[in-house]
């Protein structure tokens, strides 16, 4: 057993990365690709591509950065994979995140326009109880807007490097980005703001 407090605990040693980072490691794939077992397969080939490229890790970050880096670009190389493999089918989803009840009428226009929000949106990050609902929202969104807009907003990846990651166009990733932020605003709309009146 490995304590992370012990003098003699080497984090550049692999024998203990995966009781001291695996449960981080995995929740961070369980968020990003949404189903068990590819989280698995993905946190065990980042711990072994870490064990692999152990010896070029430079010590300007902890191993579970470094770890979380190398497990983060096996997650936008699923993407790339998947994307190829839908390449046949439609780019997009066409399920409402919302149980089918779009803020747009058949125009695209907004069927009753949004609410104002006079609270600062870093700010609201900062509470625990909106992060979760915030979390819950992303959580809904449908596969397809889920990966650029976490690519985009989260991993603060260029609209270049999504576009070749999903295998879309600017125009399609535009377009998906703005479902994401509408359907996202919409749920936590919902269940935040309106919950709290």
């Amino acid at each position: 057993m490995v304590n992370k407090n012990t003098v003699n605990f080497d984090e550049r040693d692999p024998e203990g990365w995966l009781e001291v980072h695996g449960d981080y490691l995995y929740r961070y794939a369980l968020f990003r690709v949404r189903d068990p077992d590819r989280a698995q397969d993905l946190v065990q080939e980042t711990l072994l591509a870490g064990i692999q490229a152990v010896d070029k890790f430079s010590g300007r970050s902890t191993i579970r950065t470094w770890l979380t880096g190398i497990l983060n670009h096996k997650v936008i190389d699923q993407i790339r994979k998947l994307s190829r493999e839908r390449s046949g089918q439609n780019a997009e989803e066409k399920v409402d995140a919302w149980g089918g009840n779009s803020p747009f009428d058949a125009r695209g226009m907004w069927a009753s326009p949004p609410d104002a929000w006079a609270a600062n949106p870093e700010a609201l990050l900062e509470q625990k109880e909106f992060k979760a609902v915030f979390e819950k929202c992303l959580e809904r969104l449908p596969d397809r807007y889920f990966e650029v807009f976490t690519m985009r907003e989260i991993d603060n990846l260029s609209s270049e490097e999504v576009c070749k990651a999903a295998g879309i166009s600017q125009t399609n990733l535009w377009v998906m980005l703005h479902r994401a932020r509408n359907q996202l605003r919409t749920c936590v709309e919902k269940n935040w703001f309106h919950a709290e009146k």
